[in-house]
């Protein structure tokens, strides 16, 4: 073999020496791909099974908790208003009016001033004013319920004793229905107060999560609209509630769920009277008070029992209204196609 030859076979063996190389190389990444990506997929799953499982753990615990009282009372505890620990005679109906009907409320109230404000902060609102009304309208998330109750009971509800119930009182004193709605005394606190109360808590949360899903509405469509001569409630109302509807159900669903389990505001300003009223300005108590304030108190499995049943009460109620907004959204998302 001669000398030319021989490099020219130095070069291949070379060649194939290097090739060797890279290829276990590579073998050796994707094996620790596979094993990261493997670990990866365990983790996931495990954290799904967790919550599963803690979810799990929370529904037969409240199940075994309330089979005393719901073995007692039966379905007719849904159903009953009286609540007297003294002849161990509970019901829940009370409680599941008061929760309902604070809620409501605060939805009604909550829902169209978050919507509005989160379209002024995304097309009417000056540059130099939207990043300071948006931060404040954030830090109202922040605040703790427990400071909201404070507040509502010291300030607000003596507002409301002085000078908002007796306006409505005498104004809707002689309308049919609006009368009863609006009955007196005025206590100040109650059903109503607290309503204004959870409307103010939920507003952060309706506007925070409207404001990012409007910022999302492709410009060219707004102006389009305004193109053809809409206004700017048609272009609010046309293009961006329609285009952003998805987003705006889960915010509300969002703001419901925090104002369906609110505790510590509610039970300060409500009266906390298990009570049905027609009036919205009578005494009341919810759920999640109902508890809050008896729970330490509680002697005896049968009261104790009774304020479990309330618990899962409220976890059913919380998990209808999810299974409908994910229902609702199901629904939109096939008929978008």
């Amino acid at each position: 073999m001669d000398s030319g030859e021989r490099d020219v076979s130095e070069v291949v063996l070379k060649g194939s020496t290097v090739t060797a190389t890279e290829a276990a190389s590579r073998s050796a990444v994707l094996k620790r791909l596979r094993v990261t990506d493997k670990i990866f997929h365990g983790l996931t799953r495990t954290a799904a099974l967790l919550v599963l499982a803690l979810m799990s753990g929370v529904i037969l615990s409240l199940v075994y908790g309330a089979a005393p009282a719901l073995g007692t009372f039966g379905f007719g505890f849904l159903f009953d208003e009286s609540w007297n620990p003294v002849t161990e005679r509970f019901g829940a109906l009370a409680p599941i009016y008061g929760t309902l009907i604070t809620s409501a409320i605060a939805m009604l109230i909550a829902v169209p001033v978050g919507l509005l404000i989160a379209f002024f902060l995304t097309e009417l609102c000056p540059p130099v004013l939207r990043r300071p009304i948006g931060i404040a309208i954030e830090l109202l998330a922040g605040i703790p319920s427990i400071i909201y109750g404070i507040w509502g009971l010291f300030v607000f509800a003596p507002f409301m004793q002085q000078y908002v119930q007796p306006f409505f009182i005498d104004t809707f004193a002689n309308v049919p229905l609006l009368s009863t709605l609006f009955a007196g005394p005025p206590y100040g606190i109650g059903m109503f107060t607290a309503g204004l109360i959870l409307a103010i808590m939920v507003l952060p949360f309706v506007t925070s999560i409207s404001r990012d899903v409007f910022d999302a509405v492709p410009p060219v469509l707004k102006e389009a609209a305004y193109g053809v001569g809409c206004t700017t409630w048609e272009v609010f109302r046309y293009v961006v509630l329609p285009f952003t509807r998805v987003g705006v159900i889960g915010g509300f669903m969002l703001g419901l769920g925090r104002a369906l389990g609110e505790t510590m505001a509610v039970t300060f300003v409500i009266g906390n009277a298990h009570h049905v009223s027609a009036s919205l300005f009578a005494p009341g108590t919810t759920i999640s008070a109902s508890i809050a304030n008896e729970f330490t108190e509680a002697v005896g499995d049968l009261y104790t029992s009774s304020l479990i049943a309330l618990g899962l009460i409220l976890f059913f109620i919380t998990f209808v209204v999810l299974a409908i907004a994910r229902y609702m959204l199901m629904r939109l998302q096939m008929r978008a196609g």
